[in-house]
């Protein structure tokens, strides 16, 4: 199964934060994980989030706002976490690169957050910290449904895998499948096929476009096959951020499945729309 050895959940106190809870205590449990409650106080020059404005910075010394951070954090979601094991560390400096770096300085397997998709516009928009950490995280990194209230079980039952057939397809579909083992889900495969033409009424476009999906589903039927990997995949044509979450939308889903690769890698398709998956997706989205 993968090594979820370790969760790191960063935390703001904020009511987005507070509904990830539930999902951050179902996957411990499952995986037996140890789970790290890390805050961070921004720098003077960002402000300070809404739900952790009681924080009061005063003076160029960061460590007396750490330590109130801590003192603010030692308590905090004792309840929820109750029986886990739960480390709890404040921070000070850029929240996007300390959540990376603490991830890869302390052997994180998974992080686990919110979008802050909230309000009207909010909806439209991946938060900023959440977009960077994907960006430098190392690690897969679980975000929660860019909705304002959570509806999906803490605990995936249908889990949907998107792959691109890149190079990085195999580990992909293997991580999902020792996943969706241990989580006891269901798991199907999804490749999308983008367009070729613009006139997709005419016979002979038509025919194109079916060559080429059918030759994309022996490539990457043969690449699974080659791995030992015996699953069947739904092979849909279209735009790949509108099919995936169309297809999480209409049939039951409970997480999705994505490559999100690294910033160190050449990108694969589906790194280049992560965002937009996780901004379009009703469930929460695991980027690997």
């Amino acid at each position: 199964m993968p090594d979820l050895h370790h969760i790191l959940f960063p935390y703001d106190f904020s009511s987005q934060d507070r509904q990830a809870v539930p999902f951050v205590r179902a996957l411990a449990k499952r995986w037996g994980a140890r789970v790290t409650l890390f805050s961070v106080v921004p720098p003077t020059f960002e402000p300070v989030p809404p739900d952790m404005a009681p924080l009061v910075r005063t003076g160029d010394d960061p460590e007396p706002w750490r330590q109130a951070l801590q003192a603010r954090l030692d308590p905090a979601l004792a309840d929820e976490f109750a029986g886990l094991s739960v480390d709890r560390v404040a921070d000070g400096g850029d929240p996007a690169l300390r959540i990376a770096h603490f991830a890869h300085d302390h052997a994180v397997d998974l992080i686990m957050m919110p979008t802050h998709g909230r309000g009207r516009f909010r909806r439209l928009l991946v938060g900023s910290v959440t977009s960077r950490v994907l960006d430098e995280a190392r690690c897969p990194v679980w975000t929660a449904a860019h909705v304002e209230t959570q509806t999906a079980p803490e605990l995936p039952a249908t889990i949907l895998c998107a792959v691109d057939g890149s190079a990085a397809t195999v580990g992909l579909v293997q991580y999902a499948v020792r996943f969706s083992a241990t989580a006891g889900a269901t798991l199907r495969l999804l490749h999308v096929v983008e367009p070729i033409t613009d006139w997709p009424s005419l016979e002979r476009e038509r025919r194109l476009q079916e060559e080429v999906r059918e030759q994309a589903g022996r490539a990457l039927r043969s690449m699974l096959t080659s791995a030992g990997l015996d699953l069947p995949v739904r092979l849909e044509v279209g735009g790949i951020v509108s099919t995936v979450t169309g297809q999480a939308g209409r049939e039951p889903t409970d997480l999705v499945i994505i490559g999100r690769g690294s910033a160190t890698k050449a990108l694969g398709r589906l790194r280049s729309h992560a965002i937009g998956i996780i901004q379009g997706a009703s469930c929460p989205v695991l980027s690997v």
